[in-house]
């Protein structure tokens, strides 16, 4: 029986120069620290909304979180820019970079681990998976579970 291998995310020392970028922000950030303090006030989570049938459980999916905080990032002068980047030796990035109208930014990349199956459809969804958590955690969208209370709200 052959023995799986598990991939290990590379320590900073070991990733090669070129993609040791450490400019994650731009030099002031001020502006889009106010911006972004604001949205956030507005932001009132992800429910979740859609349904893993591995780990029988709910989760909000990319379209959820998108849908929960870009409304209050745009009226708040931020738009979000999502990529990915491809490294021969380490493999795929997600990268998602908030922008401020003023030309302050900030950025986050997390490196992908795809699975045993290396296949197109696991790549999109490992990407997409990037891209909600990256999201997530830049914007401050908590997720919630929406038992049905909100339909009562209308």
């Amino acid at each position: 029986m052959e023995e799986q291998s598990q991939e290990i995310i590379p320590a900073a020392s070991e990733v090669p120069p070129e993609r040791r970028n450490t400019e994650w922000k731009s030099d002031k950030i001020d502006k889009l620290a106010a911006a972004l303090a604001k949205a956030q006030s507005e932001i009132r989570g992800a429910a979740k909304k859609s349904k893993n049938p591995f780990f029988n459980s709910n989760y909000a999916d990319l379209h959820t979180v998108i849908e929960s905080c870009m409304p209050q990032l745009s009226k708040n002068g931020i738009s979000v820019v999502q990529g990915t980047d491809f490294h021969k030796l380490n493999g795929w990035f997600v990268t998602t970079m908030l922008m401020h109208s003023s030309g302050q930014w900030i950025k986050s990349s997390c490196k992908i681990i795809l699975g045993p199956k290396q296949d197109i459809q696991a790549l999109g969804s490992a990407i997409t998976y990037g891209r909600r958590y990256l999201l997530s955690s830049m914007a401050g969208v908590g997720q919630f579970d929406d038992d049905g209370n909100s339909i009562s709200k209308k």
